[in-house]
């Protein structure tokens, strides 16, 4: 058995880097390898680079094409020229987020007729909740393939409560409406007051995905305050940004939609919490706020700061999703 994830390269594109998915099937591939399952990670520019590849390697046995990006012309052609390769288009996002990709929506759809005229091909989705409703509402089976997230070892995290006179949270991920950022500055500053602290707020920066008005707005309500900062952090290596991740005190990623949140696993591999929704449904449950109430935001941040069991709590949370997502993984590949 050879398993393949492939994903589109768009760093190929001038300008243009979407990370987030190379680090999912990086993190994926490990997770598969460590259980003796043989399991590579191909940038792909499109579907004739993805032919040229298999074509290169005769005993790939699945294919995981993360995200729907290629036409369901081309993946009819994919199968009817490789029929011994079990194909598979997954869904990385939940029902909410797909109202900013009007053309995923619609591939998506031609994927399900792409399914039903072939033998080797599946639709997939790496949120329980967006299968469950795909499933439901269009009477069609679609197969559950999550983010795995690759722990070095399963040891127990421990962090000394908050004490300090600069405060560091870090609210980071695409500029995006649906990532909530600007409830995420505003619990900053609170947190930072009650505990009369100065403050640093790390974000990311220099991939605008409509966002510009909220940074902004952001920098405009920090305007108003001269105890806290914006740090810009700007876009790096995924090395880079967990050794940032790992200054924080704390982060808070309280997103409308999610479908696993890569940013808050990075979060619990250094040991590091999270204010999380419950979009982020494997994350502890006492993590979670209301996505509407910033002083709810800023409440829970404050108990997670001084919750030296915290971090242990998000590692063991992580495991059980780990545990749990790669009996998905097994049951599509035959294991």
């Amino acid at each position: 058995m050879h398993a393949v994830i492939c994903y589109k390269n768009f760093a190929a594109n001038r300008n243009i880097s979407h990370i987030g998915l190379g680090v999912a099937a990086l993190n994926n591939s490990k997770c598969l390898s460590r259980e003796g399952i043989t399991t590579d990670v191909w940038p792909t520019l499109d579907a004739a680079d993805l032919k040229r590849q298999l074509k290169l390697n005769a005993g790939v046995s699945h294919v995981v094409i993360s995200a729907p990006w290629i036409p369901a012309v081309e993946l009819m052609k994919l199968t009817t020229e490789f029929p011994r390769v079990q194909f598979a288009m997954n869904c990385h996002s939940n029902v909410g987020f797909l109202q900013a990709d009007a053309n995923g929506v619609k591939l998506v759809g031609a994927a399900m007729e792409v399914q039903r005229g072939t033998a080797n091909f599946l639709v997939a989705g790496n949120s329980r909740k967006f299968v469950d409703w795909a499933s439901e509402t269009f009477g069609f089976p679609i197969i559950y393939l999550p983010n795995l997230y690759f722990l070095e070892g399963e040891t127990e995290r421990l962090r000394p409560p908050f004490h300090g006179d600069l405060l560091r949270v870090g609210a980071f991920g695409a500029t995006r409406p649906l990532k909530n950022l600007m409830s995420a500055a505003g619990a900053a500053l609170t947190i930072s007051r009650l505990l009369g602290v100065d403050l640093e707020l790390w974000i990311n920066s220099g991939r605008d995905e409509g966002g510009g008005c909220i940074l902004r707005a952001i920098d405009e309500l920090y305007a108003i305050t001269r105890h806290a900062t914006i740090v810009k952090a700007g876009w790096s290596s995924w090395h880079d940004h967990r050794k940032t991740v790992a200054r924080m005190n704390l982060l808070i990623n309280c997103s409308y939609t999610e479908s696993f949140n890569m940013v808050t696993a990075d979060g619990v591999a250094e040991g590091v919490p999270s204010v999380v929704s419950d979009a982020i449904g494997w994350a502890p449950a006492y993590w979670r706020a209301s996505v509407d109430d910033v002083l709810e935001i800023a409440r829970v941040g404050r108990h997670l700061l001084f919750d030296p069991r915290a971090p242990r709590d998000g590692y063991r949370a992580l495991l059980r999703h780990n545990s749990e997502g790669v009996w998905a993984w097994k049951d599509f590949l035959g294991v």
